[in-house]
């Protein structure tokens, strides 16, 4: 049976409502008004972060390039302490990584890219960080610890390739010449036109299938001259 109020009826429902109702309702729009005000705050102090973290990316860039890394070091550690999830602070250590290789300081080049892999963001950059760590690994001769760096990828997407490749590469230290040669053939495989050095790929395989070629055997030698 539908109900049907009269003007009055409907009136007296309303006002009952509002007296049950009203204080959430108006609780309810303080907080949305609220939020959109926190919100705005929010982004505006979001944009103002990185900024602030762009400047000391930027800085940090500059002084490497001109070798001054123990100079550059104090923004890296701002970068690390007040902007940890930034996206430049992931990029500071790669570049604090490559510069500390080249400074002859691999363990703590080791250090900065296993951060990377730990806590770097986005996803994309720990993908990066993971392949030159292993790489790094294995200049060292810590083919085991390489091979494990890569094994713990859960994501490859779009470096496929190179870290075939690295696997390749370990797995020739090893001595594991048949797996080596299935990882180069992958690598080539996955690698799209125009990305990566295909050539080197190609001088690898190569040359571990050459050393896997079953030596010819030499023919003995004749009887020439006997009668």
């Amino acid at each position: 049976m539908v109900e049907i109020y009269d003007s009055h009826e409907q009136g007296e429902i309303v006002k009952k409502w509002l007296r049950e109702n009203g204080s959430a309702m108006v609780m309810g729009l303080l907080i949305a008004f609220g939020g959109l005000f926190g919100f705005k705050q929010w982004t505006a102090w979001e944009v103002g972060q990185k900024q602030q973290a762009s400047s000391e990316f930027l800085v940090m860039s500059e002084l490497l390039s001109q070798d001054q890394l123990d100079a550059a070091m104090s923004n890296y550690q701002t970068l690390k302490d007040e902007y940890a999830s930034s996206p430049y602070t992931t990029l500071s250590a790669l570049q604090m990584a490559r510069a500390r290789h080249d400074a002859g300081q691999l363990d703590l080049a080791i250090k900065l890219l296993q951060d990377v892999v730990d806590n770097g963001t986005p996803m994309a950059l720990a993908v990066i960080a993971r392949e030159r760590l292993a790489r790094l690994l294995l200049d060292q001769d810590r083919t085991a610890e390489a091979l494990a760096v890569l094994d713990g990828a859960t994501d490859t997407t779009g470096f496929e390739a190179r870290y075939a490749e690295v696997r390749g590469d370990i797995y020739h230290e090893d001595g594991k010449l048949d797996d080596a040669i299935a990882s180069y053939q992958l690598a080539l495989d996955q690698l799209e036109a125009g990305a990566g050095d295909r050539s080197t790929l190609e001088l690898k395989l190569e040359s571990v299938r050459g050393a896997t070629a079953e030596p010819l055997e030499q023919e003995p030698a004749g009887d020439e001259g006997q009668s």
